[in-house]
């Protein structure tokens, strides 16, 4: 099978594939959870919460700011990541249009 063709797909569209796919891994599933729960920027403390080995935890931490769902800033000798606010709620907003298009009434199969 060829390459997807994006053209034939809006940004939106796009921006959303990239952003559900790269979400699609339980490991950062589980990274975005634990940083929403601190309420604030986390730095070292992913390793112990997840259970996973640092190279691992930053690879995923590196995909998950690919598409802007993390941002971090430097701290000393660590990076410190908390969830990037704006690509968030896009995502909440278009995800919220897509589920909000199905309507109840709808009996098609």
């Amino acid at each position: 099978m060829g390459l997807t063709k994006t053209e034939n797909y809006t940004e939106e569209q796009v921006n959303l594939g990239k952003v559900l796919k790269v979400m699609g891994h339980p490991a950062r599933i589980a990274i975005l959870q634990s940083i929403i729960r601190s309420q604030t920027c986390i730095c070292g403390e992913l390793v112990t919460e997840i259970g996973l080995a640092q190279a691992t935890i930053s690879q995923h931490l590196k995909e998950l700011k690919s598409v802007g769902l993390i941002q971090g800033t430097i701290d000393g000798t660590s990076v410190c990541y908390c969830i990037n606010l704006d690509t968030w709620n896009s995502v909440k907003s278009s995800l919220g249009d897509l589920f909000d298009s199905v309507k109840d009434k709808n009996k098609c199969c």
